[in-house]
């Protein structure tokens, strides 16, 4: 079981929740929502993005409305196995 780390005080709309059903999940080991920032176009909801592999884990980016927050993932999972894991709390 994980953990996640609470550094800001501003995180997207249901982001936390996700973050920390992520978090219950065997093999992940830290879940750490960092910078937030506008962005062009809209996402109507809440969506998680792989982006880029990080030392021990993956960098992913969080959409809602035109806001983007990274999430950095610690983690044995490979991409794929995470994306699904993203895919079956988001649905």
């Amino acid at each position: 079981m994980g953990r996640v780390v609470i550094t800001h005080s501003t995180y997207l709309e249901g982001l936390i929740p996700l973050l920390r059903a992520l978090a219950n999940l065997e093999g992940i080991d830290t879940v750490t929502p960092a910078v937030i920032c506008r962005v062009k176009g809209r996402s109507p909801q809440l969506r998680l993005k792989i982006s880029t592999p990080i030392t021990g884990g993956f960098k992913m980016l969080a959409r809602r409305g035109s806001s983007a927050q990274e999430v950095f993932v610690i983690t044995c999972w490979g991409r794929d196995r995470l994306q699904s894991e993203l895919d079956n709390l988001l649905a």
